[in-house]
């Protein structure tokens, strides 16, 4: 069976070597095949872009019900409420340990396996947020279906007996395009984002609300027999509330009492939100947030968002988090009264198609996280957070035990204990014998020092930086710096992926041979500037998103340039170049001459001067904007937009600077090829296909497809686009992603990364000199 690979490059001069090669180590790119089998169909991969050279028990002590029970639960129906120690489950206080998937960053064929490591990992519960752009591409049109089937993905954490923790916001943030809002909200009049405003509070509340009635008519809430426990409206808003004043405020408190009137019979979270009402729990995002306590005595400590890597950017190098620093966060946080942990990723994943928020934000959602994007166990940080949890558990009789606080014991300058049990310790002896249930955690905060402290009648060596974790305040059953895990290195090589362990035998993974690849590439010219009857001419420069509405990445402007004999003679004279001037400029522009690639600019709201050769008479100046991903956070988003702000002129001319700014433009949304559908296999006939030859130099813009035979097996399958410069790129006609070759600078990545120490996302950064992202 053939994949079909449309390969369509944007903005490049030159094509001198496009390659494609593919591996078995990451997922399938399509949502609908099965990773077992792929559809019948030929398999396409269509690029559009520049190329350039070169485990506990989950459900407790509750009734679970295997798989969903004739009575259509999932779980015996429970209350969930708190108190000022624990979330209760059942009316039972648990210390829960919470995993983040964001189900539309895989395909629901990974689902399954992705839940399964995250219970195998030791997780209680699945976090998630909801994407409001995803569910309702236009107003009032709903989509629940393939990646976004948020229903299935819910019974499927149902099944495997996990709870669900449901962040509906419906803001997000989440480095997903536009935080998670559709575009077509910021059309609506008069309305303001996040704020006390009709229009927007109107539309929030209808979204909301749909959600709510959807999760009680499929019986998922706790009390119904379903796994959804905890939910979230809004989400870090306190962190610019201020902006907006008493407004912000107000807005603040209607978001909560809007979602408190939805009688969903289980409580609402408001992270970072120091001033959430008394009804509302108030959460901690952060690295570290073993310090945090809520605003009332009467609401439990809980970490939404425990930040176990990072994000990356498009040129920027690769975060990392070592499995040390991640698991003495954890355990400090338990330790320190906290009792639900959410690791904001368990699994990141992929931003498909262009999900990818801004600005300037990679395809890749890998986040250093525990299951990396390819739905592969990531060792040690896996094995070792696994360990972590055991050892939580085993605690975890003692840690609800107490109603007040731990008993404290200072073991040293930077050394220190915290005891729960439901008596009072004496710690100068050994506590074996005694009836009661006891519980440690011995801390060591010296960054530098191994330290052996005295406590229950012996000694016990602390390393740097670590907690050691006691079930029975005696023996250590985890150290946070010790890792027990086994150490995975993955490797991709074209045609040969390998994967190595240190301690166990080489397992090599079905890899792609050079019989699979094509021996011909098909090519297509794609136009530069005006090609269709969308096309429209107006005065004036227009905002990119108006003019889009984010159904494209792409915006050409066009214009005509009258040049004089006098202008040629000036230039000569002085021996310069006129130059086209920007004063800003959003993600990438690119500027023509006459169908010719003049120069490009990357940035976020950075000016372009491109110097520019014109002929004598008239000349056609094109310009193209490229959004590459939309602003993701931050106040007053509808206002951000894309394209170009400002004034646009010619400088250098001989009778000196001319304002295009005001002139005549036709506009065109998107690329001729990307509206004609042509990445599909039932559209090829829309464009025309030459075979490339490899010494022919390509147009800037170029569509490349080639088929190969789809991989055997059901391993995850990757493709290296390394080499393709920056664009698009199709499977069967899916969207995977967007690529880009941007190298990250040399600098700025250690040769080795030291655990102890207070972690930052560019402490332990990896991938310097090297595109940020070459496999997809």
């Amino acid at each position: 069976m053939k994949w079909k690979y449309y390969i369509a490059k944007v903005a490049a001069l030159t094509v001198p070597r496009c390659a494609f090669s593919a591996s078995t180590l990451l997922p399938p790119m399509a949502a609908s095949p099965s990773p077992s089998r792929f559809r019948p169909l030929l398999p396409l991969l269509v690029v559009v872009g520049a190329c350039f050279a070169a485990s506990a028990s989950a459900a407790g002590q509750l009734r679970e019900v295997v798989g969903k029970g004739t009575d259509g639960l999932f779980f015996e129906p429970f209350n969930v409420s708190y108190d000022h120690r624990a979330v209760r489950v059942g009316g039972e206080r648990r210390m829960l340990v919470s995993a983040g998937v964001h189900y539309p960053r895989a395909t629901p064929e990974m689902w399954p396996s992705i839940i399964a490591k995250c219970k195998e990992g030791g997780a209680d519960v699945i976090e998630t947020y909801i994407f409001w752009n995803g569910h309702e591409p236009a107003k009032g049109q709903y989509y629940f279906e393939e990646r976004f089937d948020l229903v299935r993905f819910i019974k499927l954490v149902a099944a495997e007996g996990l709870f669900l923790f449901l962040r509906i916001g419906p803001y997000a943030c989440a480095e997903w395009n536009f935080g998670g809002f559709p575009v077509w909200l910021r059309d609506i009049p008069g309305i303001e984002f996040r704020t006390d405003n009709e229009p927007y509070k109107a539309e929030m509340q209808t979204f909301v609300t749909k959600i709510v009635d959807m999760m009680k008519d499929e019986k998922l809430y706790s009390w119904q027999g379903g796994p959804i426990i905890l939910q979230q409206i809004e989400n870090e808003y306190g962190n610019i509330q201020g902006k907006y004043g008493q407004a912000g405020k107000r807005y603040m408190q209607w978001a909560a009492q809007m979602a408190l009137g939805l009688d969903t019979g289980i409580p609402w979270v408001m992270c970072r939100q120091t001033d959430a009402p008394e009804q509302i729990l108030d959460t901690c995002n952060a690295f570290y947030c073993d310090g945090f306590k809520p605003n009332s005595y009467n609401k439990p400590t809980i970490w939404t968002e425990d930040w176990d890597g990072w994000y990356a950017d498009w040129g920027g190098p690769l975060p990392h988090r070592p499995a040390e620093d991640s698991a003495f966060a954890v355990a400090r946080f338990y330790q320190r009264g906290g009792s639900l942990q959410n690791y904001y990723m368990y699994f990141g994943g992929t931003n498909f198609a262009r999900t990818a928020g801004g600005p300037l934000q990679i395809t890749s959602y890998d986040y250093d996280a525990p299951i990396n994007e390819y739905g592969m166990l990531r060792q040690p940080k896996w094995g070792h957070l696994k360990d972590l949890h055991t050892a939580i558990k085993l605690c975890e009789p003692a840690l609800i035990a107490v109603d007040g606080s731990p008993q404290y014991v200072k073991l040293g300058s930077m050394q220190e204990a915290h005891i729960y049990s439901s008596a009072k310790v004496h710690t100068n002896g050994s506590t074996a014998g005694n009836a009661q249930i006891c519980s440690a955690f011995l801390a060591n905060i010296d960054e530098h020092k191994y330290v052996s402290v005295w406590i229950f009648g012996k000694s016990y060596n602390l390393p740097p930086w670590s907690v050691s974790i006691l079930p029975d305040c005696e023996n250590v059953a985890f150290n946070t710096a010790r890792v027990g895990a086994q150490t995975s290195v993955f490797t991709f090589e074209s045609g040969s992926p390998s994967h190595s362990s240190r301690r166990e035998p080489s397992v090599l993974l079905p890899g792609v041979r050079g019989s699979y690849l094509s021996s011909t590439w098909w090519t297509s010219k794609e136009t530069i500037g005006t090609w269709g009857d969308g096309s429209f001419a107006t005065q004036g420069i227009l905002e990119h998103l108006n003019v889009t509405k984010d159904i494209s990445d792409y915006l050409w402007y066009t214009t005509s340039v009258n040049i004089s004999d006098e202008d040629v003679a000036f230039w000569s004279s002085k021996g310069v170049l006129p130059s086209l001037i920007i004063d800003q400029i959003r993600d990438v522009a690119r500027v023509f001459v006459n169908g010719k690639l003049a120069g490009s600019q990357v940035g976020h709201w950075v000016s372009l001067k491109q110097p520019i050769q014109f002929v004598r008479g008239l000349n056609e100046l094109t310009l193209l904007s490229e959004i590459v991903g939309l602003q993701n956070y931050g106040a007053f988003l509808e206002k951000d937009g894309a394209g170009f702000k400002g004034q646009v002129k010619l400088t250098g001319l001989s009778n000196g600077d001319t304002d295009l700014t005001n002139s005549a433009w036709t506009y065109q949304v998107g690329l001729k090829g990307e509206f004609s559908m042509i990445y599909t296999p039932e559209k090829q006939e829309c464009a025309e296909w030459s075979a490339m030859q490899t010494d022919n130099i390509q147009s800037p813009f170029t569509w490349y497809k080639t088929m190969v035979d789809a991989p055997e097996g059901t391993d995850p399958v990757a493709i290296d686009l390394g080499s393709m410069g920056k664009g698009q790129a199709w499977v069967n006609g899916r969207l995977i992603g967007r690529y880009w070759s941007l190298v990250a600078p040399e600098s700025g990545c250690p040769s080795s990364c030291n655990y102890p120490g207070a972690y930052s996302e560019t402490k332990c950064q990896s991938n310097c000199g090297m595109p940020t992202q070459s496999w997809y």
